[in-house]
């Protein structure tokens, strides 16, 4: 019986210490946007809030649209558009799986107001980072 609860006792340690290695190792931080279609369909509204926070009003809505080569681990998406003052607005958003990491550009006339920023406009009030 006492090798029973021994051996039972030791496959639950081995068990939770397997448990904390995966977790460990793989990270417990999500991608805000793990998808894609959830970065590109998210990006447009972010980036105007960041832009609005800024005092930079936009003419209408960002296009966004997938960049170039993204693959599901590699995320890529921007956005166009205009800002009231007619300075034009590119907006760069990446998403990485294996880092688990979005980050962030925004150029307004070819300046920088946003730099790799890891989150945008109402995000960054909701993260806990």
């Amino acid at each position: 019986m006492r090798i029973l609860v021994a051996g039972l006792t030791g496959l639950l340690v081995a068990g939770v210490v397997t448990a904390i290695a995966v977790v460990w190792l793989t990270g417990s931080k999500e991608l805000r946007y793990p998808t894609q279609a959830a970065l590109r369909g998210a990006l447009g509204a972010r980036a105007t809030d960041e832009l609005r926070q800024r005092g930079i009003t936009l003419t209408q809505a960002l296009i966004c649209k997938d960049m170039p080569g993204w693959t599901k681990e590699k995320m890529r998406a921007h956005c166009l558009g205009m800002t009231a003052a007619k300075k034009n607005v590119l907006v760069i958003g990446t998403g990485e799986d294996k880092t688990r990491e979005h980050h962030f550009t925004i150029l307004v006339d070819g300046r920088p107001v946003v730099e790799n920023a890891r989150c945008l406009g109402s995000d960054c009030r909701t993260q806990q980072d």
